[in-house]
């Protein structure tokens, strides 16, 4: 299971980063590893280096073995807790869509 990391100009995607986000989505979301073939995180600062609300998002696609992909986004005024509250979305989606799918003999 391979989890990437995307930034835009305003984010710098350095080692330190990519091994928080990588540790944040395990912690969220390993228990569909085996169900995921891929996760892309997304990193955006929507005002840049400006400042204001909740201007930092992350939007996570989670690729399913044998399905369609599923995505969702979270804004905040962190990187940090963008990333938080998005695993938190995501978490929710999967245990929908992988609870569908088993039902379904999947």
């Amino acid at each position: 299971m391979q989890i990437q990391l995307n930034t835009d100009n305003h984010i710098q995607g350095s080692e330190s980063l990519q091994a928080r986000v990588e540790s944040l989505i395990t912690q969220h979301l390993e228990r569909f590893f085996r169900y995921l073939t891929r996760i892309e995180v997304h990193l955006a600062d929507a005002n840049g280096g400006k400042g204001g609300g909740q201007d930092k998002q992350c939007a996570i696609e989670a690729r399913i073995s044998n399905g369609p992909p599923v995505g969702v986004s979270h804004d905040d005024e962190t990187v940090e807790k963008a990333i938080h509250g998005a695993c938190e979305k995501m978490r929710s989606m999967l245990d929908g869509t992988i609870e569908r799918k088993r039902g379904h003999g999947a």
